[in-house]
């Protein structure tokens, strides 16, 4: 939270959004200030400032997608602000949670477009997809934010009334 009050201080539109959580030490309960998105705060500011932001105490890098500053729409903000309005616990997560066997596609990088199926998830954060190509198998270890799920068409033809069996 001290990034985020220096960023505004320096003039800089920061936005760090943040939630009370009830914490649980061995002798007591404390309602504490946390942030949203951990090790995440979003400045508003054009590209041409981000080396001047990089140089800012606790900052580390600048997110990156398609190899340019990743940003977050106005509604995407707007959304973040009305779940934070309700008061309710919120919990994030960084990554979609994909099971083994699921099929998916990379959408960014130099295997955008590229699909295959995850094949194991050893530490939550990174997957191991293969990718079929000539009768052989490539695994990659791919940031699940990189992969999105892909639904089969007889998923997505299923009766909505039945129910759906998983394992």
């Amino acid at each position: 939270m001290k990034v985020s009050e220096y960023l505004q201080r320096k003039g800089y539109e920061a936005f760090l959004p943040v939630q009370k959580v009830l914490r649980q030490w061995s002798d007591r309960k404390k309602w504490i200030v946390t942030p949203l998105f951990r090790s995440y705060i979003f400045v508003n500011d054009n590209e041409s400032k981000i080396l001047d932001i990089l140089q800012v105490p606790g900052v580390a890098w600048n997110v990156r997608y398609n190899n340019k500053p990743a940003y977050l729409r106005d509604w995407e903000i707007e959304t973040i602000k009305r779940f934070l309005a309700t008061g309710f616990r919120i919990e994030t997560s960084a990554d979609p949670a994909f099971q083994i066997g699921d099929e998916a596609e990379v959408l960014d990088g130099p295997l955008k477009g590229i699909r295959g199926k995850v094949i194991d998830t050893p530490n939550g954060e990174r997957f191991s997809v293969t990718l079929e190509v000539l009768g052989n198998s490539m695994i990659v270890r791919l940031d699940a934010r990189l992969l999105t799920r892909i639904v089969k068409m007889a998923d997505a033809e299923a009766p909505k009334s039945q129910p759906t069996v998983l394992h």
